[in-house]
């Protein structure tokens, strides 16, 4: 197994970066960020189902059509949100800019954007910078450029994994940004993943899809889904292990891989969340169908009655037989078993008294958890990772455009 100084989108063969200042957040603050490809290859994405979708979003769905990628731009400070004709210019503006410097057709550069929405791209400090943000690729650039993609997260999200595929070494690197906005709903912030690895189009779209429906779509911090929430997948080949086809055994062994990249990267979001203090895992199972336990746990996990009782560590496990009896599905009470860590709180329905509430407030008290619904019903599963909400979170949202 290869060791690689690099992080983040740099750690795969093939992939340099940067992160620079261009003049869209205060001074010396980095706030655009560019990652490049040696050769083009694949590109994957999944896009926000928000209606209201930025311009960015808007022109990444549009290059996808290609399907192949050489090089993604970002920036930070700014969403390019709500901003009609001019911003899709904009968008255009910045993919342009970096394929005419690359020498790159220009559906090859993906664009994505993150701030405040509703202002004006100031779209000529961006091109100003790109000639200097491309001199400044390199192979150590991956911790800049996922510094220059935050907006209200404390630290930068990398993540890099290793595996063999058909004898040979394969990396997927990746970074991520997101605090606030988090919502299952495709990818609940901007995350960019790289990989070496030799993979069919249709192949990586397919993993990257399931890879997000098991990392990013099963995150909630507060209930909202951005305007710009966009995952992308760059590959590259240059691991050259034989071109990785659906429903092969490599191609398990790489959805696996990617799946636990994504994973990564959401619990660093979740962690990182505005104001979080607790990161819980919500996990139902003995469902009739997994749709049916992804709504239970969609419903504990964005219940801010729960919320609020994981930040004032009270241990009302009220709160979640509430949102399981409001969730929608048809249960049956008696059949109900809820565990706080290896705590049993609930059986048949009902308490199991007051030493196990005693046990399950020492629970509360941990930063991460785990709690278990069983369902009595079938054999279906589902997750979702939440957060607690704290005063913090209130106060970074009252006060974000100031």
């Amino acid at each position: 197994m290869r060791k690689r100084k690099s992080v983040g989108v740099t750690a795969p063969l093939g992939f340099r970066a940067a992160g620079i200042h261009c003049g869209i957040k205060k001074a010396h603050q980095l706030d655009l960020a560019l990652c490049v490809s040696d050769i083009s290859g694949p590109i994957a994405g999944v896009f926000t189902t928000n209606r209201v979708a930025a311009a960015p979003v808007l022109l990444d769905r549009h290059h996808l059509q290609f399907h192949r990628g050489r090089a993604i731009i970002v920036n930070s400070g700014n969403a390019n949100a709500c901003t009609g004709e001019p911003g899709v210019r904009a968008a255009r503006a910045m993919a342009t800019a970096v394929a005419q410097r690359l020498a790159i057709p220009v559906q090859e550069v993906f664009v994505g954007s993150t701030g405040v929405i509703g202002r004006v791209l100031p779209i000529q400090r961006i091109t100003t910078a790109i000639p200097t943000l491309i001199l400044r690729l390199s192979l150590q650039g991956g911790q800049q450029a996922a510094q220059a993609i935050l907006t209200t997260d404390l630290r930068p999200k990398t993540v890099v994994m290793q595996t063999k595929i058909d004898g040979r070494p394969v990396t997927i690197g990746g970074m991520a940004k997101g605090s606030g906005m988090i919502h299952p709903n495709m990818a609940t912030m901007l995350a960019y993943l790289t990989t070496d690895a030799a993979i069919a189009p249709s192949a990586l779209q397919h993993a990257l899809q399931s890879a997000a429906d098991r990392s990013f779509n099963c995150i909630s911090v507060d209930g909202d889904t951005s305007t710009n929430d966009t995952v992308l997948c760059l590959a590259n080949g240059l691991a050259k292990n034989r071109t990785i086809q659906s429903g092969t055994r490599s191609y398990r062994a790489f959805e696996h891989l990617l799946t636990e990249a994504a994973q990564a990267l959401a619990l660093m979001i979740c962690r990182d969340g505005e104001g979080v203090t607790k990161v819980v895992k919500v996990l139902v199972e003995g469902a009739t169908t997994a749709a049916a336990a992804k709504r239970v746990a969609e419903t504990i996990a964005t219940s801010n009655l729960f919320k609020t009782a994981l930040f004032g560590e009270d241990a009302n496990w009220g709160r979640v037989m509430a949102a399981i009896g409001r969730s929608g599905v048809a249960i049956n009470p008696d059949k109900l078993v809820v565990r706080f860590d290896d705590i049993v709180m609930v059986r048949r329905g009902m308490g199991t008294g007051l030493d196990a509430e005693k046990k399950i407030a020492k629970v509360f008290k941990r930063k991460e958890f785990t709690v278990a619904i069983h369902l009595g019903q079938g054999s279906a599963c589902a997750h979702m990772w939440t957060t607690d909400l704290s005063y913090d979170y209130v106060r970074i949202n009252a006060s974000y455009r100031s």
